[in-house]
Order: C-alpha cells, then structure tokens, then sequence
C-alpha cells in the first residue's frame, strides 16, 4: 500500500468527518430554535455529503494496492449507500442516525472517526 495514497484518503476522510460535525452541530442549533424544516435542511445535507463519499473518494482510492482497494472501496460504499437510502426515504431519523451505532454515546467517535482510526493503524 502507498503510504502516500493512504494518508491522502485518511486526510480527506478527516475533512468529510469535520464537515458532517459542522452540519450535525447546525442542525442541531436550528432544531433548539424550532426550525425543524432547517434542521432537516441540515440532515439532507449531511446524508448527500455522505451518499457521494464513495464516488468522491474513488481517485485517492484507486491509488491503493489492489486488495486495500478493495476492501476500503467496499467500506466507503456501505457508507455511501446507507446515506443514499436514507435520502431515497427521506427519514429525519435514518438521516440523524448516519455514522452512528444503535449503542452510541455522546463523546464516543463515529462510525467514520473509527475507520479513520482503522486506516491510521494500517499505515
């Protein structure tokens, strides 16, 4: 595996994790205002962020070895495709739920954070 393409595709992946925190964290200041409409304004946005994630990342992707390709390509596309039935529905609460397992607590990473973590010990 490239050290170079890994920490590219990690690189990238920590700005998709930020830019999910940022939208989570608007969202969730439009929903103590009331906005329910912006506050799920704020979760469309997030799942369309995550629903392309595969097909964004794919150039840095490519740059792997074969099988690590594969294998992060599958993990990505997971993420992506859960995002895109979460649009398709359109549930607040699918959309709430993205990134996080049904055991979650506050302060705990994400689902995304942990694969960072997983891709950050491969390297």
């Amino acid at each position: 595996m490239s050290d170079t393409a890994l920490s590219e595709l990690i690189t990238y992946l920590e700005h998709v994790n930020a830019d999910v925190k940022r939208i989570e964290a608007e969202g969730e200041v439009a929903l103590a205002e009331g906005g329910q409409t912006a506050f799920q304004a704020c979760l469309e946005k997030k799942a369309k962020l995550l629903a392309g994630l595969a097909e964004n990342s794919w150039v840095l992707v490519e740059r792997l070895d074969d099988e690590e390709a594969e294998d992060v390509a599958r993990r990505l596309e997971a993420f992506s495709m859960s995002a895109s039935t979460a649009l398709r529905i359109g549930s607040v609460f699918f959309m709430t739920a993205l990134l996080y397992p049904e055991d979650h607590k506050p302060g705990e990473p994400n689902d995304l954070e942990t694969y960072i973590e997983e891709l950050r010990a491969r390297a």
